[in-house]
């Protein structure tokens, strides 16, 4: 399967993936530790430090399927003549003419306070394959909107 992302989106993942590496040798002396204080049924340390090593493996096995599938797209050299994954495009309501810039970018780069929404987000998948003058229509919960292709950035 491939994974669109940005070459900084695919560098945070590995330096996440590092870090739970190197944490399995310490949660592998929890649980040995955990062992030695006796009756594993009822031993809370125990099962506590198993669950981290399971949600730990969970998550390295996620992140490697992640970057064994990467498809790292580079922002700066897109077309700016329509709206692709990596795009940042500026973009107003119709209604109120107010004015709005994101970035379209993977699951694992979401910021909405810096403008970075999710290529799988509704909104993102509404912009997908336009161009500058078109709308799209984004249906929420209070009714839908219009906005309107201002800008690809």
């Amino acid at each position: 399967m491939s994974y669109p992302m940005t070459k900084s989106c695919y560098d945070k993942l590995c330096e996440e993936l590092s870090y739970l590496k190197k944490q399995r040798p310490i949660i592998a002396e929890k649980i040995e530790e955990a062992r030695g204080h006796g009756d594993l049924k009822e031993n809370a340390e125990y099962h506590s430090a198993r669950d981290e090593q399971g949600m730990t493996e969970a998550k390295i096995n996620h992140i490697e399927a992640k970057l064994a599938g990467a498809n790292i797209i580079d922002p700066t050299i897109l077309p700016k003549d329509k709206i692709f994954f990596g795009s940042t495009v500026k973009i107003e309501d119709c209604d109120t003419g107010d004015e709005r810039i994101f970035q379209i970018v993977s699951e694992d780069e979401v910021s909405v306070s810096n403008g970075k929404i999710s290529i799988n987000s509704p909104f993102a998948r509404s912009m997908i394959s336009k161009t500058i003058g078109d709308t799209f229509t984004v249906k929420a919960p209070k009714g839908d909107i219009d906005y309107e292709v201002i800008e690809i950035i």
